[in-house]
């Protein structure tokens, strides 16, 4: 377990690297019209955002509050953003590929400039630099889209091969008796949708926070699907089903296929997660019931193919271990990049503006009353 588990075990992806370009929900971190208040960090690679987000989030959960870790794709051990929903407070890096405007200035939008911090003059000596990494970066992280968009083909054709041979009414009807059990009836007002990622592909590879979900949702029904044909049909209609039912949920998209298939469903009021299980991340901790694809699916049919489906699944496994491996390359770019800026750093500037984010949020904390903690 590493720190920032230790901090908190709710984790979620800021975004993910799709075979279409960076995806972020980044409208749903936070709602206005809910009372949130959000900083928004703007300034380059190595000029001290994770580690002020962290000293944030140190801060807060040693004063019980419960905290929401975002992290970055392309550095799982970087924090993009924090969110405290019992104070409806965050602190998110708005600087791209995750870009964040304040819509309601001071209202509920503030900007913390760490660029304020950067010796200009001195990055500009290295301007032919740091422009020749950013543009070597920017062209790997294009290289590994080409990657992930190949693999994503083939495990479609293997998703569509596999639809040919399943029960769609079987499907509905088993998320029919499994949302009667468990979410109830209709209700009057739907349920709020909350969409994030918990997996991505990443340098170290294709990553999950399982333990998001079952810190979240102690009742976890795992899917057992390789293909994805029965899981999309299941989680979608649960999902149209709980927000029928009135309950809010936290919908996680696949990041190659972020706008056509879900992936994990977590409904955290009632405790119970849905969660996708295959060969590229396996469900393999106790959970309250496994659902396996094979119930709904004509398994003499889909055998018939086997030999594409086997080809598929071993290319897409090759294309995948090379988009990561250009994922890493990028990191290391980035890394080399992040060097010119701590150089030109004033950290003792840093330290003050860091100390003046914490005093806000300290401030909030102690609106709560002692009981809520």
């Amino acid at each position: 377990m590493d720190s920032l588990e230790m901090q908190t075990p709710i984790r979620f992806f800021m975004g993910a690297n799709t075979p279409g370009g960076f995806v972020g929900y980044l409208d749903d971190l936070y709602d206005p019209a809910q009372g949130w208040r959000a900083y928004l960090i703007k300034s380059g690679p190595g000029t001290g955002k994770s580690s002020l987000m962290r000293r944030v989030l140190n801060e807060m959960t040693a004063q019980g509050l419960e905290a929401e870790a975002i992290l970055c794709s392309s550095d799982p051990n970087s924090l993009d953003g924090v969110r405290f929903p019992e104070i409806r407070a965050c602190i998110i890096d708005a600087t791209a590929p995750h870009v964040i405007e304040p819509k309601y200035w001071g209202a509920v939008e503030q900007i913390v400039n760490l660029s304020a911090c950067m010796d200009a003059g001195r990055l500009h000596e290295q301007a032919p630099k740091i422009m020749e990494a950013t543009e070597a970066c920017s062209a790997l992280h294009a290289r590994c889209r080409k990657f992930l968009g190949a693999a994503a083909s083939l495990l479609g054709d293997s998703c569509r091969i596999a639809a040919e041979y399943t029960d769609k009414e079987k499907i509905l009807r088993s998320a029919a008796r499994i949302a009667g059990r468990e979410f109830g009836g209709r209700a009057e007002q739907s349920g709020r949708e909350i969409r994030r990622f918990l997996s991505a592909v990443t340098p170290q590879g294709l990553v999950t926070f399982h333990e998001t979900l079952q810190a979240l949702c102690p009742r976890i029904y795992s899917l057992e699907d390789e293909y994805g044909a029965s899981s999309r049909l299941l989680l979608e209609e649960l999902r149209r089903r709980a927000l029928e039912a009135g309950l809010d949920v936290i919908s996680c998209a696949c990041p190659l296929f972020p706008k056509e298939k879900l992936e994990h469903l977590l409904i955290p009021s009632i405790g119970v997660g849905f969660t996708t299980s295959n060969p590229w991340h396996k469900a393999d901790f106790p959970v309250f019931r496994r659902i396996h694809a094979a119930r709904f699916t004509d398994t003499e049919g889909l055998r018939s193919r086997r030999q594409l489906l086997s080809f598929n699944r071993r290319a897409a496994r090759e294309l995948l271990s090379e988009a990561v491996s250009i994922a890493a390359e990028a990191k290391a770019v980035h890394d080399a990049m992040e060097r010119y800026n701590i150089e030109a750093m004033d950290w003792e500037g840093a330290a003050i503006l860091t100390g003046w984010v914490v005093s806000e949020f300290a401030a909030l904390a102690g609106e709560l009353p002692p009981s809520s903690r």
